[in-house]
C-alpha cells in the first residue's frame, strides 16, 4: 500500500490509498479518482515528503528529508533543461510528431493538460509526468 498526497484543480488537498502508483493511474484513467471537496475527476498526485525510519527507529527530520527531495528535484530539473528542448504548452503534438513519424529527439518537455497527458498514454506514448520545483523558490 502507498499513501498519496492528492490535489484537486479546485485547490483542495487531500491523502488516499492506493496498492500501488500503478494502481493510482489506472483508477484515474477510469476516472474513479474523485475530489473529495467538488467530485472533480481532475486529480493529480502531490510530492510527499517521505516517511523515512534509521536503523535505531527514529523518524528521520521530515524537513531535512524534504530539503533532500527538493535538491534532487531541482538537480534533475537542471539536467531535462540542459539536455532537452522546451516545447511549451505544444508538448502534446511534440510528442505525437516525435513518436508516429519516428523522429529522432534528444528529449522534449513542457506543458500538457490532464487530458492530453491521458490521452497520450492511451495512444501508448512514452510520457512521464513529474515534479517541476521552483529555481528560485527557498
Amino acid at each position: 500500500m502507498i499513501k498519496f498526497d492528492l490535489s484537486c484543480k479546485c485547490g483542495k488537498t487531500f491523502e488516499s490509498w492506493f496498492a500501488s502508483s500503478k494502481e493510482f493511474t489506472a483508477l484515474s484513467k477510469k476516472k474513479l479518482v474523485r475530489c473529495i471537496d467538488c467530485d472533480s475527476t481532475s486529480i493529480k498526485k502531490s510530492i510527499m515528503s517521505p516517511n523515512l525510519v534509521i536503523k535505531s527507529n527514529k523518524k528521520l527530520d521530515v524537513q531535512d528529508s524534504a530539503k533532500k527531495v527538493k535538491k534532487e528535484l531541482l538537480k534533475f530539473r537542471k539536467y531535462i533543461e540542459k539536455n532537452c528542448k522546451n516545447v511549451g504548452d505544444n508538448f502534446a503534438q511534440e510528442a505525437r510528431n516525435i513518436h508516429y513519424d519516428n523522429k529522432k529527439s534528444k528529449g522534449i518537455y513542457g506543458k500538457a493538460t490532464a487530458e492530453e497527458t491521458s490521452e497520450l498514454q492511451d495512444e501508448g506514448i512514452d510520457i512521464a509526468t513529474i515534479p517541476w520545483v521552483d529555481k528560485f523558490e527557498n
